[in-house]
C-alpha cells in the first residue's frame, strides 16, 4: 500500500469515527412509543416518561418523597442540550433530562414497559409527548 493510500484510508477512518461520535451526541435520550393511537416518550427500558405541572421550565420541583415515587429521568454528567432536549441540574447535583424545558420523570408504580398508571395522577402528572 502506498503512502498516499494509507493516508487516505486513515483519513476516511477518522472521518467515520468523527461522524459516529457526532451522531451519538445528538441521539435522542428517549424513544417515541405508541400507546393506542397516542405517541409517548419512553426511556430505553420502555418506561413511560412524565411531566409535572408544578415544575418551572428548566427547574424540577419534585424532590425528596416526590422523587421516590417519580424518579427523575437521569442524564449522564456529560449530557448536552440538543434540539428540544435540555439538561436540568437538580438540587442534589444529579442531572435530569428535560423535553421542551419540562423535566422528565418515570413513575415508580409503572412496573412494565408501556404502563401509564401515572397519567393524570393528582391532576398534575402527565405523559410526556413528542
Amino acid at each position: 500500500m502506498s503512502g498516499t493510500t494509507k493516508s487516505l484510508v486513515i483519513s476516511l477512518g477518522l472521518a467515520l469515527i468523527s461522524l459516529s461520535a457526532a451522531e451519538a451526541k445528538t441521539a435522542s435520550p428517549a424513544t417515541v412509543v405508541m400507546s393506542g393511537q397516542q405517541k409517548l416518550l419512553a426511556d430505553a427500558d420502555g418506561q413511560s416518561l412524565y411531566t409535572f405541572d408544578k415544575d418551572q421550565p428548566g427547574k424540577s420541583s419534585c424532590t425528596l418523597l416526590c422523587a421516590l415515587a417519580w424518579p427523575p429521568f437521569e442524564a449522564p454528567a456529560s449530557a448536552k442540550a440538543s434540539g428540544p432536549w435540555s439538561v436540568v441540574t437538580r438540587p442534589t447535583g444529579v442531572t435530569q433530562w428535560a423535553y421542551n424545558g419540562s423535566p422528565l420523570y418515570t413513575y415508580h408504580f409503572d412496573s412494565r414497559p408501556g404502563d401509564v398508571h401515572g397519567d393524570g395522577a393528582e391532576g398534575v402528572w402527565h405523559l410526556a409527548r413528542p
